[in-house]
């Protein structure tokens, strides 16, 4: 009960303020002038903060793992492409296949996960050292799937997708940040108080205006309709990824933190970062949108099963 109790108290404040950004919606107070500039800011500056500051001030130096990084990397990896490959071959509707495959693979590691690692650990430095193993790839992995399966208004899609690709990847303001801060992390510079406290600012925006903003764009009666990839969708993301994984990790020797990182990685909500990068990279934002919600209500239970089990077999 208690780990049901803790579960519900990390996902469902999460949840309820995706629920305030769509009353607030509904009674006209956010329009969707405002969800189009605000996803545009998150994307551009409140994310690529929020990453910078807690990948640079980590001491990687001193608590650097190859082992556990690589195997991060490595699941993020087969992770992607398998479920990409299985997305070309039964996900008929090549529209939502962008979005199915990014919001399918890609886990809510900075925005929850260091929440859920602090509470059972308090100060971990697993969670910053899985966000380096993780999530470049993350992004750099979203950002191909997003380009190459992007559809103009008319449903066409443009030539020339490697090139577009490359300089996605290179001006996304995302993987920058991450790159940024794993600098400054290595090269031990301390930035003054003045800096920090005003990174920290504009970081701790992120995570609740993200939130605002996927339940300001949630389209409940277009969501139904696509309940199935939704479906499917929530069970890779919280089922699937976890069932594979977590016993090849239990196998190389990972425990306590380290697994605990592991399981956030595999199988923590969906990342509300997902519906800003689907939005700004023409894919299907509704799609994207009734994943994050649907996995971010479903997590509560999954997660708590997960951490039982983990627990009964003394991994953590």
């Amino acid at each position: 009960m208690s780990d049901f109790l803790f579960s519900i108290n990390v996902t469902f404040p999460i949840f309820l303020v995706m629920v305030i950004g769509w009353f607030l919606h509904q009674i006209g107070m956010l329009d969707e002038h405002f969800v189009t500039v605000a996803n545009r800011f998150n994307f551009k500056v409140t994310l690529p903060f929020m990453l910078f500051r807690d990948i640079s001030s980590v001491n990687i130096r001193e608590v650097f793992d190859l082992k556990f990084v690589l195997f991060c990397a490595i699941a993020s990896t087969v992770c992607f492409w398998a479920i990409w490959g299985a997305a070309k071959l039964f996900v008929k509707d090549d529209s939502i296949r962008g979005a199915f495959v990014q919001s399918s693979f890609r886990s809510s590691a900075a925005v929850m996960g260091l929440a859920f690692i602090s509470n059972i650990y308090g100060k971990s430095a697993m969670g910053p050292l899985m966000i380096i193993g993780a999530v470049p790839l993350y992004n750099i992995y979203s950002v191909i799937v997003l380009t190459f399966e992007a559809q103009n208004e008319d449903g066409t899609r443009e030539s020339g997708k490697i090139k577009e690709a490359c300089v996605n990847i290179i001006k996304n303001p995302i993987i920058i940040s991450i790159f940024l801060g794993m600098a400054v992390a290595l090269a031990g510079i301390q930035f003054p108080t003045i800096i920090d406290k005003t990174i920290n600012s504009v970081a701790q925006l992120a995570t609740p205006l993200a939130l605002i903003v996927i339940g300001a764009g949630f389209e409940g009666k277009k969501a139904l309709a696509k309940i199935k990839p939704t479906a499917w969708a929530a069970a890779i993301k919280l089922v699937i990824q976890p069932l594979i994984f977590l016993p090849v990790a239990a196998y190389m020797g990972f425990h306590g933190e380290k697994m605990i990182a592991i399981l956030i990685m595999l199988s923590s909500p969906t990342t509300p970062s997902c519906f800003i990068m689907a939005k700004n990279m023409k894919n299907d934002g509704v799609l994207t949108a009734s994943v994050i919600v649907t996995t971010t209500l479903l997590s509560a239970f999954t997660l708590t099963f997960w951490i039982f089990l983990l627990r009964r077999f003394g991994l953590i």
